[in-house]
């Protein structure tokens, strides 16, 4: 039965993962798109047109319709399957809360830890920034942040658990998490920068593709915790006793 349950959660999971991923790819191709096309043609225009004689194998065409979406749906698909374990097991564990609302919260840590915090540090570029030598480099360190924070955000929600008995709720949470911030203060100060130098590269083309990245995430996390939390909703029946078993068998099933 736990098996059965949390198996629900998962497939329901991935298709807020796809749904979430095509609210995404409409940000991503009226928003992105226009932004990558300028740092293409800027690119183009300063390599010189000897550089980009030969025929590309996939046109740009390709790449901004059926190349985006098989992107950009495969890995709503992905983070749902996986965000959906997580929020399996978080349920029963986050006090009284719902499916709803811990499927907020934890699509919310999910969108700062895997994506704003990087970005804080290490922000998007579009094509012609950045040295394609130290894209390896650059990687490297990205991933080694969106790792660093999902750390310290579970210690700091560790933390906030440990010291509510003393100083309460509210007080535990603000002390996790200002450690939280100050942790991640230490984290960017000690990790090296990108040493991108965007030269005289349009800086409204930079904002603008570096502000649609930021949208198609957050149009990403946003509507997948919207419409997980209500599938979710519906498959543990809210409403009195059966909500509560059902919360409590797909906790526990997690774990095992």
């Amino acid at each position: 039965m736990n098996s059965i349950a949390v198996r629900g959660m998962l497939v329901r999971g991935m298709l807020a993962g796809l749904l979430a991923g095509g609210f995404a790819l409409l940000v991503s191709y009226f928003l992105g798109e226009p932004a990558v096309d300028a740092a293409i043609a800027f690119e183009e225009h300063h390599a010189g047109a000897h550089e980009h004689g030969e025929e590309a194998l996939v046109t740009r065409t390709m790449q901004a319709t059926a190349g985006l979406a098989t992107g950009v749906l495969i890995y709503g698909v992905a983070i749902g399957g996986i965000a959906a374990l997580v929020i399996c097991y978080g349920l029963g564990r986050m006090g009284r809360l719902g499916p709803r609302a811990v499927s907020a919260l934890i699509s919310g840590a999910a969108l700062v830890c895997v994506y704003v915090v990087p970005f804080l540090k290490y922000p998007a570029n579009p094509p012609a920034v950045g040295d394609p030598e130290t894209i390896g480099r650059r990687t490297a360190l990205y991933f080694l942040l969106v790792v660093l924070a999902v750390i310290l955000c579970v210690a700091a929600v560790l933390a906030g658990k440990a010291l509510a008995p003393r100083i309460g709720g509210w007080w535990a949470s603000v002390a996790g998490g200002v450690g939280f911030v100050l942790a991640l203060w230490l984290a960017f100060v000690l990790m090296p920068g990108s040493g991108i130098d965007a030269g005289h590269f349009p800086a409204d083309v930079l904002w603008e593709f570096r502000v649609a990245t930021l949208a198609v995430h957050v149009t990403l996390w946003t509507a997948f915790g919207l419409v997980f939390g209500e599938l979710a909703e519906r498959l543990l029946a809210p409403g009195g006793r059966r909500a509560d078993a059902g919360r409590g068998a797909v906790g526990a099933a997690a774990v095992q």
